[in-house]
């Protein structure tokens, strides 16, 4: 498991290169925005790269943290301040993050994880159930082109 340095340092190229390259990473092989939150307790605004899914128009991200027993801090600071901003491609918008329960969170998270066997073997790590949060405000982009 990284530690909270290592993802930090991950983070800042992964954020680096979204930003020089108009959305695009090279490393990755699934779609990526980037989600920045207010501190619950700092104030201080942070950014992490993030894996998301689309589902009727909404655009959705799961809190794996590769597997960790604990949330991401990043989870934390939305569920204290939910209003948020995504960056997807070369757009930025303004959303409001909501935490998906019951039966969407379920249907959501399956969507998200049968394209991706990294987030299935995150989850045989941890008893903790990934949560699930919707970006409401924020248009799902479109497909990528072939």
């Amino acid at each position: 498991m990284p530690s909270d340095d290592e993802f930090l340092a991950y983070n800042k190229t992964v954020v680096d290169e979204f930003r020089a390259k108009g959305g695009k990473v090279a490393q990755l092989d699934f779609p990526v925005l980037l989600l920045t939150t207010t501190g619950a307790r700092t104030g201080r605004q942070t950014t992490v790269p993030l894996g998301y899914g689309v589902d009727e128009g909404r655009v959705f991200v799961v809190a794996s943290k590769a597997g960790a027993p604990t949330n991401p801090a990043w989870f934390h600071n939305l569920v204290a301040n939910p209003s948020v901003t995504v960056e997807i491609g070369t757009s930025t918008y303004e959303a409001r993050a909501r935490v998906a329960d019951g039966g969407e969170r379920d249907r959501l998270y399956r969507m998200v994880a049968a394209g991706s066997p990294g987030l299935s073997a995150y989850e045989q790590n941890t008893p903790r159930q990934f949560p699930v949060i919707v970006l409401e405000g924020v248009p799902a982009p479109p497909p990528p082109s072939s």
